[in-house]
């Protein structure tokens, strides 16, 4: 039973132990798990029963904890893969050659846009089971910029990642906010990095939002330090 308004713009975080209901949650709002009841709102429409194509048509998209890249493709083919406006091999494409490679030079103009822009640039012709881990989490932003997702959700960006790289991760996410107008909500245990990016952070236990707020006000709360933190982070 959790209620949430993200904001437009902003890095808006999640956060409570495992079990209370976070990745549920975002199932939920990304249209991976159908609700027992309640609504999810996005630019103004109802889209509590649209599946998770129909939502990231509407410019929402999400990544997931454990990266899933197509592993025997290189980075820029993953990028190609990715790309909302693909016209896909259709016989009934054929007669209309010149547009077809009309999109395939926009998708690939788009893909080498965005390896400049997350960093990913040398290592655009490497097999994506050869990256590092942090690598394979810019990759998963990467192909979900090439959905022209507004809106990105994203389990643990940072996880397993060395903090170099952790926070090298956040400082893109913060770029895509401030300077192309990107929203994200994120789950995130690695409070120590995260919490000098994030705007806003929901708290989470047994299945409820027990705190909201800006980071300062969440993370000395009491009741997030009781079910959570054992200690205030900040």
């Amino acid at each position: 039973n959790a209620s949430l308004s993200i904001k437009k713009n902003d890095l808006s975080m999640i956060i409570g132990p495992n079990g209370s209901g976070k990745t549920t949650l975002i199932n939920c709002i990304t249209g991976y798990l159908k609700m027992d009841s309640g609504k999810v709102f996005y630019k103004g429409n109802d889209i509590t029963n649209y599946p998770p194509h129909k939502r990231i048509e509407l410019g929402l998209t999400r990544t997931f904890q454990i990266p899933s890249p197509f592993k025997r493709l290189p980075v820029l083919d993953n990028l190609l893969a990715s790309y909302r406006f693909n016209p896909g091999a259709k016989l009934f494409n054929a007669p209309f050659r010149l547009k077809w490679v009309e999109k395939e030079r926009e998708a690939v103009e788009k893909a080498y846009e965005v390896l400049e822009l997350l960093n990913l640039t040398h290592v655009k012709d490497q097999l994506a089971e050869n990256l590092s881990g942090g690598q394979l989490k810019l990759l998963e932003i990467g192909r979900s910029l090439m959905t022209d997702a507004d809106t990105i959700v994203m389990d643990e960006p940072v996880g397993g990642v060395n903090p170099t790289l952790a926070h090298e991760i956040f400082r893109h996410i913060r770029n895509l906010i401030e300077n192309y107008g990107k929203t994200f909500l994120i789950i995130e245990h690695r409070l120590e990095v995260a919490v000098k990016y994030v705007d806003y952070v929901y708290a989470m236990a047994y299945g409820k939002v027990i705190a909201e707020g800006k980071p300062e006000d969440v993370l000395t709360d009491s009741r997030v330090v009781e079910s959570y933190l054992g200690t205030p982070v900040l």
